[in-house]
């Protein structure tokens, strides 16, 4: 955003041609680097960059994509990064900042008005990876978020002495493993949108998330969107925009 910002201002300026600028915004849609290309537009759709997601990339290919993005100067955010990506990353870029419990690393992030809130809620302590990764999301998209941890239905009066809480928010993310009821809970408590996220944590016949996911698809409770098994980003990423569209 910023590199077409500088473009529009130098045309305004009469610094460079119409069609200077053209030529300029004709190669920036996107950026090939052979192994990926690079969506340097996103940023004007979405108001985030492209989030580059790490697994299944080498350190060096996640450290050539960070190396671009600067050069767009585009903001960074890097989810699902493995410490041995976060500490090349940090080597030739000290100010980066690495979430370990959401594995997200952001470099040269904005700062964002904070609005309205969003309230992240586990089942268990063990769910806690994947939704650190969703508060991390949220507030980087300008979120208050606010986290209520280990409330599950295996001890349901804990959730109960919350709903003061519940109902302050503008959405709720709600990420369970095991059966995934939860979000069937909260959604039945409150007249706000639940995102539910089903965790691949429990034992066998969890299927390593299917069955929460299958639980949480099956809610007779109104209101709940289900994202995928353990996608906190995604869950982040809803909560940020339908938080936005409730203070606008």
């Amino acid at each position: 955003m910023q590199k077409i910002k500088k473009i529009l201002e130098d045309l305004q300026k009469k610094k460079i041609t119409i069609e200077d600028a053209l030529e300029k915004l004709k190669i920036l849609p996107f950026k090939d680097l052979d192994f990926a290309r690079l969506d340097t537009h996103r940023s004007l759709r979405k108001n985030l960059p492209e989030i580059i997601y790490c697994e299944g990339k080498t350190p060096s290919q996640v450290l050539e994509l960070v190396k671009n993005l600067k050069e767009e100067n585009e903001e960074v955010i890097l989810t699902r990064v493995s410490r041995e990506t976060a500490i090349l990353i940090k080597k030739n870029f000290p100010s980066s900042k690495f979430y370990e419990e959401a594995k997200i690393l952001t470099l040269g992030v904005r700062k964002r008005r904070k609005r309205g809130k969003v309230l992240v809620i586990t089942a268990g302590t063990s769910d806690i990876p994947v939704a650190e990764e969703a508060v991390i999301i949220a507030e980087l998209m300008g979120a208050n978020v606010e986290k209520l941890y280990d409330v599950g239905v295996a001890g349901v009066h804990r959730i109960m002495g919350e709903i003061e809480r519940l109902l302050s928010a503008n959405v709720i993310v709600v990420v369970a493993g095991m059966e995934g009821a939860l979000p069937s809970l909260v959604a039945g408590l409150v007249d706000k949108p639940i995102i539910a996220v089903p965790t691949s944590i429990g034992y066998g016949a969890s299927f390593k998330g299917l069955a929460a996911l299958l639980g949480m698809l099956n809610s007779c409770a109104p209101g709940v969107a289900v994202v995928n098994i353990d996608n906190g980003f995604g869950a982040g990423y809803l909560a940020g925009l339908i938080n936005k569209l409730c203070e606008k």
